[in-house]
């Protein structure tokens, strides 16, 4: 990697002179003589040996996998190509237009709560690395954007938010395309008498983080963006309720709120306070912040729960931006990180004989790519603060957070003990039956009749593999002994999820620029 591959021997020696002179000028020049041409390995410091990854490859899967997800009318680039026009009457029921947005896993629902967490945390991977992403930042601000026009439609109308299309028990009655769908496409809503904090308050983090990411190539798309946040936040906060209260016949058990909504204020807050820099959000998190759980021990990041990811993004106004008042975030946030490190004094975290981080059985893979997330996006804090991590006396830098994250990463991608990738369409070996209706069903192009709703059933439990390819889904991963059987049927470990791919876009993109990929 490091250099070219001529095999003369006065190449070699004019390199190694080269590199000899290099070496001598930085010695009397300091740091700043360091080449930044790539032909050199100093920059790669971190990570000093070569890839056993693709990361720029798995990059681009993991942003491609969101155009199969795509519920609307599909655009003329879209890449994957097996995927059709579907749910174009959406909202109707509730004379609005809720067409757009995404499935979120292997069915053919559009669950609101699920849908802005995962565009919060693609947003964050292009705020911290979208600097790295070349090319494929194009692709991860389309795939954001598909999101948030949707969100904006399902806000449109003050204090209500339309939170779900689709009736989730007859849709799952079905196994059949989205292309197919027959099935009530009911409408579901949160409003003053039927509040739903939690998921108002992250669909506000949702458009408040992509702001961020719009606010220069589309300022004006950013300030709509920003102005729905706030309005949409003072509704969450206004009206508090859990909506799996007034509506758990239809969200429960699938996205039912189990956390409690006291963790999406905070992180709410936390979004519109680095979006609009008011003061008035900052107050907002020191009045509030330990009613609202900051310091609670809760250390499981994801769709349900955010007070670790608000940790983690409120240290950043502390270390980076210098905002004395949330010191104390640090050191929730470092309270985090020690629960993770394995052999220091406040470990508590479960892995796999073969190392992965280990949550639970139903879709543990979103907690891993959650997590490593994290780890590199801390680890970037602490480098630009010069900060470490204390752990009961064991010091953990921010070089050994990038390395769990690595780790984590690799597992999935296959540094594993069955040698699988758990990403479709990446490396020799992954999984081929996953609990995916559009991918497990062939595809209009393939067969334009329509698949009844019953139909499909007979596919579920085949042990051929899906005609179509869903490139770049991440499933749920293996068991905690490593074990993944690869079968349609067990959506606990073969569903793929949009929540699980989002937060991996930022860790893939840091590594590949690590690597010299990007």
């Amino acid at each position: 990697m490091a250099y070219s591959s001529s095999s003369s021997s006065s190449s070699l020696f004019i390199n190694f002179t080269v590199l000899f002179l290099v070496l001598f000028a930085s010695k009397l020049l300091g740091a700043a003589a360091y080449p930044t041409a790539k032909h050199y390995p100093i920059r790669h410091r971190r990570h000093p040996h070569i890839a056993s990854h693709n990361y720029r490859d798995a990059l681009t899967k993991s942003i491609m996998f969101f155009e199969g997800q795509r519920s609307g009318r599909l655009p003329p680039n879209q890449r994957i190509s097996w995927r059709r026009n579907s749910g174009l009457s959406d909202g109707s029921a509730a004379h609005v237009d809720l067409v757009g947005g995404y499935y979120d896993a292997g069915d053919n629902v559009k669950f609101g709560f699920p849908m802005a967490f995962t565009t919060t945390m693609l947003s964050w991977s292009v705020i911290e690395f979208g600097g790295l992403m070349k090319g494929e930042l194009q692709n991860a601000k389309e795939a954001i954007r598909w999101a948030t026009d949707y969100l904006l439609k399902a806000t449109a109308h003050p204090d209500t938010i339309y939170v779900q299309v689709g009736d989730a028990g007859k849709d799952h009655a079905c196994w059949e395309r989205p292309e197919d769908m027959d099935t009530p496409r009911s409408v579901f809503k949160i409003d003053k008498n039927t509040p739903g904090t939690e998921v108002a308050a992250e669909t506000a983090a949702a458009l408040a983080a992509a702001s961020l990411v719009f606010r220069r190539s589309d300022p004006t798309y950013s300030k709509l963006l920003v102005r729905r946040a706030i309005r949409v936040f003072q509704f969450a906060d206004k009206y508090r309720g859990p909506y799996s209260n007034g509506l758990k016949p239809y969200v429960c058990p699938y996205y039912c709120d189990f956390s409690g909504y006291q963790d999406e204020l905070l992180w709410g807050a936390a979004w519109l306070h680095k979006a609009t820099k008011s003061r008035m959000y900052l107050n907002y998190i020191q009045a509030n912040g330990q009613t609202l759980g900051a310091d609670e021990s809760d250390n499981t990041f994801g769709w349900d729960n955010k007070h670790v990811g608000a940790r983690i993004l409120l240290s950043k106004a502390f270390l980076v931006q210098k905002v004395q008042s949330l010191h104390d975030y640090k050191s929730h946030a470092d309270n985090y990180i020690c629960s993770l490190i394995p052999g220091t004094p406040y470990s508590s975290a479960q892995y796999t004989p073969g190392g992965l981080l280990f949550k639970m059985n139903d879709s543990n893979m979103q907690y891993v790519t959650s997590t490593s997330f994290l780890l590199v996006t801390y680890a970037k804090y602490l480098t630009s603060s010069h900060m470490v991590v204390n752990c009961g006396g064991a010091t953990v830098t921010p070089k050994k957070l990038r390395t769990l994250a690595k780790r984590q990463v690799d597992y999935l991608l296959g540094d594993n003990p069955i040698k699988m990738s758990f990403m479709v369409g990446y490396g020799a070996r992954y999984p081929l039956r996953i609990h995916h209706r559009g991918s497990s069903l062939p595809s209009i192009a393939t067969h334009p009749a329509k698949i009844q709703c019953s139909a499909g059933f007979s596919l579920t439990s085949s042990q051929s593999p899906n005609p179509n390819i869903l490139m770049g889904a991440i499933v749920g991963g293996p068991d905690q002994h490593d074990r993944f059987p690869d079968q349609r049927s067990d959506y606990e470990q073969s569903e793929p999820a949009t929540y699980i791919n989002a937060p991996l876009v930022g860790s893939l993109a840091y590594l590949a620029h690590s690597f010299g990929q990007l």
